[in-house]
């Protein structure tokens, strides 16, 4: 069956991206991270024919959604980062992604925080708890979330996502941007999870 698996490629995760856009935006917002495998939609049908109805076959890859992380588990926690450092998955798991809220600040915040440097995505891995609390509480702070996903073998891609305020659109979709170096090192710890495999 591995010639009909699909070639890792751009347009094939953004398509599987997307559609795990759709799917936290159906759940709303102010929600605990949540991981996905992405499985070769083929792999799934052939596994689970009774799921044959509800796969999109014009999609390479299935998002599924997985358990909740433990309660200790936030968005930017240290805590997320060890859990991930101890996730491995199957060969049939082409790739996983992962959606985390967090808070983005303007690049010229980090004048508010005593000359600190202060990124423009604030998370765990690159300033302290109470560096992050300080964010939250920072009168041009954004909640965002934060969309990465990997292919093993293949591309990456992140994107973020600002939380709609009072003055936004509600009917306007969802405004999604990337930018440079984005997160590289959510991408470095999803690649990781995809080094080790479990036994199928």
């Amino acid at each position: 069956m591995n010639q009909h698996l699909p070639v890792p490629s751009e347009a094939a995760l953004a398509r599987t991206v997307h559609e795990i856009i759709d799917y936290v935006d159906a759940e709303g917002w102010d929600q605990p991270p949540i991981m996905f495998a992405l499985v070769p939609t083929v792999l799934l049908a052939a596994s689970e024919p009774s799921l044959s109805d509800q796969l999109d076959e014009g999609h390479e890859y299935t998002p599924i959604a997985q358990e909740p992380f433990p309660d200790d588990v936030q968005g930017g926690s240290p805590a997320l980062g060890e859990f991930l450092a101890t996730t491995s998955w199957p060969s049939s798991v082409a790739g996983c992604a992962l959606v985390q809220e967090i808070v983005v600040l303007p690049p010229n915040a980090g004048a508010d925080f005593d000359g600190a440097p202060v990124p423009l995505v604030t998370d765990a891995h690159a300033v302290d708890d109470a560096a992050r609390y300080a964010a939250y509480a920072h009168p041009d702070s954004r909640r965002a979330r934060l969309i990465s996903a990997v292919l093993r073998d293949g591309p990456a891609m992140t994107l973020l996502q600002l939380r709609p305020t009072d003055e936004d659109d509600p009917f306007a979709g969802a405004e999604l941007r990337t930018y440079e170096n984005l997160a590289p090192e959510v991408a470095a710890a999803l690649y990781a999870t995809l080094e080790a495999e479990d036994d199928d």
